[in-house]
């Protein structure tokens, strides 16, 4: 993809604006995840209630290290399948705004395995990680077809990376003792169970 596309992206993540781009599963919706007004932004062009949170997505361990709390069982879970379609739900820090979260103490992270998403992430920084569609509808696998969802003013800049048929990520639940599968997606519950058992 041509440098100037990312430029674009950045500068107007910058700018307090949304982006679609690319992960390793479908399109997802990006904005700066310390930009409160831009996160209501996305609640607010995806019909999306207030109550239900986001996820976020970065590019490196470093990145998760700032925004939640790790411990021996994230960061195996880390090492054996991100990057990758895993989604970890771990107790955030102070410096993730409760808009992004619907005021829970935790939060769904992850690193896609997708290059286009890792060079955006690594040259702005973590985004927020929501599907690139209205709240209720069908998520689009092709950007002239997000196109459709959305107003023109609502997204400044969409990164095209061809048609994306990945299935859901799989979202673990680690904030307690009991490891909580909440959706079985690409990774299935045996690999993560057999990860934990075995860390």
């Amino acid at each position: 993809m041509d440098e100037q596309f990312f430029l674009r992206a950045v500068s107007a993540l910058k700018n307090g604006k949304i982006v679609v781009y690319p992960t390793d599963t479908l399109y997802g919706l990006g904005a700066d995840v310390f930009n409160e007004k831009a996160v209501k932004n996305v609640f607010l062009i995806k019909h999306r209630p207030l109550i239900n949170p986001l996820s976020i997505a970065v590019s490196c361990v470093e990145d998760l290290e700032e925004l939640v709390f790790l411990d021996e069982k994230s960061l195996n879970m880390i090492e054996n399948f991100l990057p990758g379609c895993l989604s970890i739900v771990l107790k955030k820090k102070e410096t993730i705004s409760d808009i992004v979260t619907a005021c829970s103490s935790n939060v769904a992270v992850r690193i896609p395995d997708n290059k286009i998403a890792l060079k955006l992430l690594s040259d702005f920084g973590p985004l927020t990680c929501t599907s690139a569609n209205v709240h209720g509808h069908s998520t689009p696998t092709v950007i002239n077809d997000v196109r459709m969802q959305f107003k023109d003013e609502d997204i400044a800049v969409y990164l095209d990376d061809g048609e994306l048929n990945g299935k859901p990520s799989t979202i673990v639940d680690l904030t307690s003792d009991e490891i909580v599968i909440l959706r079985e997606g690409t990774i299935s519950k045996e690999q993560i169970l057999d990860v934990l058992n075995n860390g």
